[in-house]
């Protein structure tokens, strides 16, 4: 099949089929006479694996290596394990600050309980006030989540 049925059939953005490639996840496709990649059923698995990962909120490098175990199937599976175990601990961290975020931002809306001019906006003038720096999180994998 060409990219773009490969696309319909995964429900994946060309551009997104392409990014996969070029980071290694999808093997490259054989091209035909006419250069156009010819993908086969097996990267539709692939690309179906790849894109329930990511809808699990798995970094690229998760996959990468779940995507190892999966390449050998002969071996141990404890790996998998400890890494789904710490993508949990990650995802509870997360969900963490995002309930700090959220009672932040309640206690923000608490600024201006109802219209007015903007002049007098409780909200921007506690957003415009001088804030303590907000420290960045530390990130499992650098540069996602």
């Amino acid at each position: 099949m060409k990219i773009g049925q490969l696309a319909t059939a995964t429900d994946t953005p060309v551009e997104t089929i392409r990014y996969y490639e070029r980071a290694g996840l999808l093997p490259a496709a054989p091209r035909t006479a006419g250069n156009y990649r010819d993908y086969d059923a097996a990267h539709v698995q692939r690309l179906s694996f790849i894109r329930h990962c990511r809808a699990l909120d798995m970094a690229l490098e998760e996959i990468r290596t779940l995507l190892r175990f999966q390449d050998a199937p002969g071996g141990d599976c404890a790996g998998v394990n400890a890494l789904l175990d710490a993508h949990i601990g990650h995802v509870a961290q997360r969900i963490r600050e995002l309930r700090a975020l959220e009672r932040q931002l309640r206690a923000l809306r608490g600024q201006c309980r109802e219209a007015q001019a903007a002049a007098d906006c409780g909200i921007l003038k506690s957003l415009a006030a001088d804030a303590p720096p907000v420290p960045a999180r530390p990130r499992h994998v650098h540069g996602v989540h």
